[in-house]
């Protein structure tokens, strides 16, 4: 995939067993340690919410999160790499923001990774703030493991 202008017609539409190849493409291609099927399926399972963003019949982004009683836990996000630094992130956040707010969530959580500088200052720019540290959190490469920062924005 390559670019998407700016201005490009974007919907929102739920992740299915159905749309979950392009999905995995996306996934498989922005990680070194991507989701698999069976992450995804058990998520579409649990109820979790799941949405994908689309444009031209392309995934640009995606996120899945669980609703809590009170909260809303980010499981995943992602932009397609070829449709990274466009300001989709935002749309999606929005979009998750949108959600939680519907479902009477006060807060938002989510981990990254520590080394994931680019989409802490993300997350940061878009009103959450790092509230603590999971230890070994990731998988990380050579049977390692990464630390996550945990963030969470009240909404």
């Amino acid at each position: 995939m390559s670019a998407l202008p700016r201005s490009t017609e974007a919907a929102f539409a739920p992740i299915t067993p159905d749309t979950l190849d392009a999905v995995l493409a996306v996934e498989e291609q922005a990680y070194t340690h991507p989701w698999n099927r069976g992450n995804f399926l058990d998520s579409l399972r649990a109820g979790y919410q799941a949405q994908q963003l689309v444009a031209g019949g392309a995934v640009i982004g995606y996120f899945v999160a669980m609703k809590g009683v009170d909260e809303v836990h980010l499981l995943n996000i992602t932009v397609a790499p070829a449709c990274q630094r466009q300001g989709w992130a935002r749309v999606l956040l929005d979009g998750l923001r949108l959600w939680a707010r519907g479902q009477g969530a006060l807060w938002l959580w989510l981990e990254v990774r520590t080394g994931n500088l680019r989409a802490q200052s993300v997350y940061t720019a878009h009103g959450f703030q790092r509230v603590g540290l999971r230890k070994r959190y990731y998988p990380a490469a050579d049977n390692e493991r990464e630390d996550a920062v945990v963030m969470s924005q009240r909404l």
